[in-house]
């Protein structure tokens, strides 16, 4: 389960084997569960977004596309209207996590490096545990009740 301050209302975790069919599989799944909340379109997609780059990192960084591995994907939605999810592999890890936040860093040449960009721009939340070796775990929330600008203003002051 993942971790709010809320009660969690609802949960779900699905495992899959980390072949590139399997994205848009994640995909699907968060929309459907996200849906519970009252989300726009444009609200999903972003969170479909955020997945999608999540599972290709695992697939693509964590396993380099050995189709034989297991990505997890676990979400939570608690009484305060937030969607928490993450995505685990047991894959490399990463040996730079600061590096691999930077926008446009990759390892892969072939790869624009906006992944970690993409998942911190379209979630409320966004942590990365990693440990080389070891595997990597992302977790993300996304609020349903987004504060404004306006709020932050007021809270600074």
């Amino acid at each position: 389960m993942l971790l709010t301050e809320n009660k969690v209302q609802n949960t779900m975790k699905i495992e899959f084997l980390s072949i590139p069919e399997n994205v848009a599989l994640a995909r699907i799944v968060i929309a459907s569960f996200a849906s519970q909340l009252d989300f726009t379109l444009s609200d999903l997609d972003e969170i479909k977004v955020a997945i999608s780059e999540a599972v290709s990192n695992a697939i693509i960084h964590g396993y380099e596309n050995e189709s034989n591995q297991v990505v997890t994907l676990s979400a939570s939605i608690d009484e305060g209207q937030n969607l928490h999810v993450s995505v685990e592999d047991s894959g490399r890890g990463i040996e730079d996590l600061d590096l691999a936040l930077q926008p446009a860093f990759s390892t892969k040449p072939e790869r624009m490096g906006f992944g970690f960009v993409f998942m911190q721009s379209f979630m409320s939340n966004f942590k990365v545990e990693t440990e080389p070796g070891q595997g990597t775990k992302v977790f993300m929330t996304r609020s349903l009740l987004q504060p404004t600008d306006d709020q932050f203003a007021n809270e600074s002051q």
